[in-house]
């Protein structure tokens, strides 16, 4: 065959053959995120992994005691060992010695008093990494043991164990008439464990000096530029003269890196003049980082005889542990939420968060909402058994909807479809029973070997409605700044929102390729050096983060049309940039987003501040919250009556996203955020008997695994846009989590008959005996 010949047949099978598929572009398209195979490579770079000439290795001592007072502390045989370069202690904070996420009350080093188990009393830098745990344990420290409060209840009454005292917030929420009664009257106390964030991979950082005195931390912070004011200022220096930068981020449904390790690896650092780094093992991560709000509650509800709610009392105790962290922000959320989605016309709640000298507790995902909701559904699940009532069906009677008011006071004006939610998963199809299987293909609660006997398995359903507020509340003043750079047809976002897994990056970049029509988009590495953008919780960073960077997108779309629209004599408003293209409205001008470049540079930044909010008031009154995201879910459990295993067969999920910008992450997220509640119903337990955490380590805190995940049906996404948000879009992580502990536990009920007022649940709470 001739060269012609065989051109020609290649032209004619190129013709033939079908168009290949277009790359995911733009906001509504699955885009894969950009550091995916990085990540599943290895390649990417975590904390863990970094290296500097010099290098020396910090080890952190801590208490081994919950409460104690420290009768003295002796550095000198730490300091002789051979390798040893630096041991810092309270003594060598030149700055403030006190820090905090929500409240400057936390050493930095523990001085006189430790006040939990894990505290940090010294620190160690040393050229080896056995040198410097060896130096750390060479430090002697004379304790004179006290007694630690580890009740919250006790905690009114005991001896304060801070010079703040104990009480940290107390929110009495008043709305409507407290006379108020209704026909019916179901009471409940309701206990919910401490859970651990169990960050994916070590807590690591690595400390550089720099030449102006100041120092630079490579962390993978959740707020860099909150962990850089906050290190400033205990290192004594002016914010400038110290920067953080984000390294990888593992994973995040918390806060992800204790401070405890960050400021003494700095501080060794500007002692010695060299880079420091620690990685910290799980059982430092267990001891140090703050955990979920143990939280003990006492229900009231009142209803008519149809179930139509007339009055909730309740009484809400966190236990922040030993110090304020954010629980007084836990606490709002808490006492705002108390009553779920539904319509109560008469509300009496007191909140209440203490200190104890448990583990602090803090930021993780869906705090103080989370451990209402389970109270709050369980409630539920009692009127409805009282009037003999579905579930499903109380719940529905009781749904709020837009134009509601909450006890707040606050009118929702975003989206609310609860009862649409409920609707969806109430009428999804239920999974075949296990009597349609044959018997050895059973999948039994406790696994191939768990159930003595099949006859032993009770199947139950339950239902869980939750809510969370997204974005910071009570006057939280929550704003992010972006910048967008196009330079030979390439864009760059530069934005200090932290990718935590939650998919910025990917959404910082659709959103570019939306507004501009330009497929290569990268997003920087965050540091300091940037303007701020807050933290990576509560959905921040898809909407203020989101929007600055929409907003500054459109102002390059503007720089980039104005010379076009001038020449044809319109406004920008007639052009439109689709797939990379710039025509006019009537087809007059047509070019390409590369040919309107032509070399050109051009860049703006932009703020995002949604609407302002405020503190509630001394009777729990005021509009606190931006926006709130809801969800139902229907769980189906199999509990192996005899010895108290419980399987969760499947869960359908039915929630309000406002839009759905990416299909793919969307779902990735709720079904991971489902699975964080199986481990709040089911398994994960953080145990402090006295105050001491009881193995910290993932054989003694069991996390759910791929196989304790169940099915997870996402029968309905409602996408009602939300006005005030950039795009419509809300929060979709938190919601989730908030929501499948209360279902599960509605369903092990349904199962049982037992009341199962625990989280998580305990075997003997699921065995049902002739008596029970």
């Amino acid at each position: 065959m001739s060269n012609e010949a065989a051109t020609a047949q290649a032209a004619q099978a190129a013709e033939a053959a079908p168009a290949p598929e277009p790359l995911p572009h733009g906001l509504g398209a699955s885009l894969p995120a950009a550091d995916a195979r990085a990540k599943t490579e290895g390649t990417f770079p975590y904390a863990a992994d970094l290296w500097a000439e010099g290098l020396l290795w910090a080890a952190v001592l801590r208490s081994p005691h919950p409460h104690a007072r420290i009768v003295s502390i002796d550095t000198s045989h730490a300091r002789e060992m051979p390798g040893v370069r630096a041991v810092v202690t309270h003594e060598d904070v030149p700055g403030s010695p006190l820090h905090g996420r929500g409240k400057a009350d936390r050493p930095v080093f523990a001085s006189e008093v430790v006040r939990h188990h894990g505290e940090p009393i010294a620190a160690v830098a040393a050229d080896h990494p056995d040198t410097a745990r060896m130096a750390a344990a060479a430090v002697i420290v004379e304790y004179e043991v006290l007694d630690p409060v580890t009740d919250p209840e006790q905690a009114f009454e005991a001896e304060p164990l801070h010079p703040d005292g104990n009480l940290i917030r107390h929110i009495p929420l008043r709305h409507g008439d407290p006379e108020a009664a209704g026909e019916i009257v179901v009471e409940g106390l309701y206990r919910i464990g401490r859970q651990d964030p169990a960050p994916i991979g070590a807590e690591a950082g690595l400390a550089v000096p720099r030449p102006d005195g100041g120092v630079e931390l490579y962390l993978a912070s959740t707020d860099p530029h909150a962990d850089r004011d906050t290190a400033a200022a205990a290192f004594g220096l002016e914010p400038e003269r110290v920067k953080v930068v984000v390294t990888g981020v593992p994973g995040a449904t918390a806060d992800r890196e204790d401070q405890g390790f960050q400021l003494p690896l700095g501080l060794l650092a500007l002692r010695t003049g060299c880079p420091v780094k620690l990685t910290a093992t799980r059982e430092e991560s267990f001891l140090g980082h703050t955990h979920r709000h143990p939280t003990l509650l006492r229900y009231r509800h009142h209803a008519d005889a149809e179930g139509r709610l007339v009055k909730v009392e309740a009484q809400i105790l966190l236990d922040a542990g030993a110090y304020a962290d954010t629980s007084a922000d836990a606490l709002a959320a808490a006492v705002a939420f108390a009553c779920g989605p539904y319509v109560v016309p008469n509300a009496f709640i007191e909140g209440w968060a203490v200190r104890t000298n448990n583990p602090p507790s803090g930021h993780v995902r869906g705090e103080g909402a989370m451990q209402v909701c389970a109270a709050y559904e369980a409630q539920m699940d009692k009127i409805a058994k009282k009037l003999g009532i579905d579930p499903a069906e109380v719940r529905l009677r009781n749904a709020m909807a837009t134009g509601d008011v909450l006890p707040t006071g606050q009118t929702v004006t975003c989206p609310a479809p609860v009862a649409e939610l409920l609707q969806a998963v109430r009428d999804f199809p239920l999974p075949p029973l296990p009597k349609d299987t044959p018997e050895e293909e059973w999948l039994l609660p406790g696994g191939p070997e768990g159930a003595g006997e099949p006859g032993a398995v009770r199947r139950g359903v339950g239902y869980g409605v939750g809510m969370v507020h997204m974005l910071g509340a009570e006057g939280a003043d929550e704003v992010s700044t972006a910048t967008v750079k196009v330079h030979d047809g390439v864009a760059t976002v530069l934005c200090a929102a932290v990718e935590t897994g939650q998919g910025f990056t990917t959404l910082a970049r659709q959103i570019v390729q939306e507004t501009l029509g330009i497929d290569e988009v990268h997003v920087a590495p965050v540091d300091t050096d940037q303007p701020p953008a807050g933290a990576g919780c509560r959905g921040r960073h898809t909407w203020v983060s989101g929007g600055a960077v929409e907003r500054a997108a459109k102002m390059v779309r503007t720089q980039l049309l104005q010379p076009l629209a001038h020449k044809f004599g319109m406004s920008t408003e007639l052009l439109q940039i689709t797939d990379g293209k710039i025509t006019s409205y009537d087809g007059v001008l047509s070019t390409t987003v590369t040919e309107a470049l032509d070399g050109k540079e051009l860049w703006a930044t932009a703020q995002c501040r949604p609407h302002p909010t405020e503190p509630l008031n001394e009777a729990g009154q005021g509009d606190a919250f931006v926006g709130m995201s809801f969800c139902a879910i229907r769980a189906v459990v199999d509990v192996d009556i005899e010895i108290g295993s419980v399987r969760v067969v499947e869960l359908a999920v039915a929630q309000d996203v406002g839009r759905v910008l990416n299909p793919a992450q969307l779902t990735a997220r709720i079904e991971a955020g489902v699975t964080q509640g199986l481990g709040i119903a089911l398994t994960e337990n953080l145990r402090t008997p006295r105050g001491l955490i009881r193995h910290p380590d993932l054989t003694g805190y069991a996390l759910p695994t791929a196989l304790d995940a169940p099915d997870i049906r996402i029968v309905r996404l409602v996408e009602e846009r939300d006005v005030v948000a950039p795009f419509g879009a809300k929060a979709v992580s938190a919601v989730p989590v908030v929501t499948s502990p209360a279902a599960i536990a509605s369903a092990v009920r349904a199962a049982t008959g037992r009341p199962v007022n625990r989280l998580p649940i305990r075997p003997q709470a699921a065995v049902v005996t002739e008596r029970s």
